[in-house]
């Protein structure tokens, strides 16, 4: 591991030396890719650096306790050698984790496709809990969010709704969404007050660009139709939504919340996009990459890999055994307790693989 992060230093320190230099500005292209590497490579020479600064400190303290030293002086030497040491297993630890190869899309804007599972209305109305709450925390962060595709309900909430969050990291902060959520909880339909159980199913996609999925129009099957849902004058008026089938894979998306067909087929070409690269993502590494069918699952209520229940205030996410009572704060878009906890658990599961 030290040579590796030696090498990683020393082309650190190359490529300091290079954007420093005045003719490399020549090429302003060169130059920025150069910076670029640079930059991805500061976090982990700093801590690389710190990690160094802390060995070189515990070698020495070691070194002074080979000297006859009085009792307190010992005492105090121990003391240091002891938090050194501690200090370097954290460093060692938090750098085998930098290590570790990159999701490559990591740094995409990411498209969230909410839909109501198990329940009916109340699934529905779930499905507008789960939107606010990722669309406040996407506004917490400064991430833009755009709406483009929605199927509202009377009640005010979403058979479907797709959306895209623009912003830096959004999909590594993300892509841990994907699955069924449920909740328990007395609907406002309910008279007996009665706590139903309903799901909703979620599935998180890294936003492909034009350069990562070449679409060939050949492949595709677009057609048009009235849009339908609450709200809206155009609603059942005008031929504005649209549908396209990826042709070779059997891939469907549609878009109908905007008025014009145009805008809805550029939304539509987005999330097609989008889940044509999770397709060839997980192709290519089948063993580790999930596909959507996988992400989402039949939306029963017997599976989910989180339960938000209103009457105890609390939150469980299932797969790493974690708990909060603080509901109202989660779905209010202060998530990142539970994502720190999913990152930090997915980077454990990986370190023991690579181990």
């Amino acid at each position: 591991m030290l040579d590796k992060l030696q090498a990683i230093e020393d082309k650190y320190v190359g490529l300091e030396k290079l954007i420093s230099d005045p003719a490399a500005m020549n090429d302003m292209s060169e130059w920025q890719k150069h910076t670029k590497s640079h930059s991805k490579l500061m976090a982990i020479v700093g801590k690389f650096r710190e990690y160094k600064k802390a060995r070189q400190g515990l070698d020495d303290a070691r070194e002074l306790l080979k000297d006859k030293l009085d009792d307190e002086f010992k005492e105090m030497v121990d003391a240091e050698v002891a938090e050194l040491r501690e200090a370097c297993a954290k460093l060692e630890a938090e750098l085998k984790v930098m290590l570790l190869p990159r999701d490559p899309s990591d740094d995409k804007n990411v498209i969230i496709e909410i839909r109501g599972g198990a329940g009916g209305d109340e699934a529905a109305l779930f499905a507008g809990d789960l939107f606010r709450m990722y669309t406040r925390y996407a506004e917490n962060r400064g991430w833009k969010t755009e709406v483009l595709d929605a199927n509202p309900t009377d009640l005010g909430g979403f058979k479907e709704v797709v959306f895209v969050i623009e912003g830096d990291g959004a999909f590594s902060r993300l892509k841990y969404e994907s699955g069924v959520h449920r909740v328990q909880r007395v609907p406002a339909t309910e008279a007996s007050g009665r706590i139903h159980t309903s799901t909703v199913t979620v599935a998180v996609l890294a936003e492909a660009e034009e350069v990562d999925i070449d679409v060939n129009p050949g492949d595709l099957r677009i057609d048009t139709y009235c849009a339908s849902g609450a709200g809206g004058q155009h609603v059942n008026k005008t031929e504005s939504a649209v549908r396209i089938t990826h042709l070779p894979t059997g891939v469907v998306v549609q878009c109908q919340d905007e008025k014009s067909q145009l805008k809805n087929k550029a939304a539509a070409m987005r999330v097609l996009r989008a889940k044509l690269l999770e397709v060839a993502q997980a192709t290519q590494a089948a063993d580790v990459a999930e596909t959507r069918k996988s992400q989402v699952g039949t939306g029963d209520r017997s599976e989910r890999i989180r339960t938000y229940n209103f009457p105890q205030g609390r939150i469980s996410d299932h797969r790493i055994g974690l708990t909060l009572h603080r509901l109202e704060y989660v779905l209010n878009g202060d998530l990142d307790e539970i994502l720190d906890a999913l990152s930090t658990a997915a980077e454990s599961d990986r370190l023991k693989q690579v181990d």
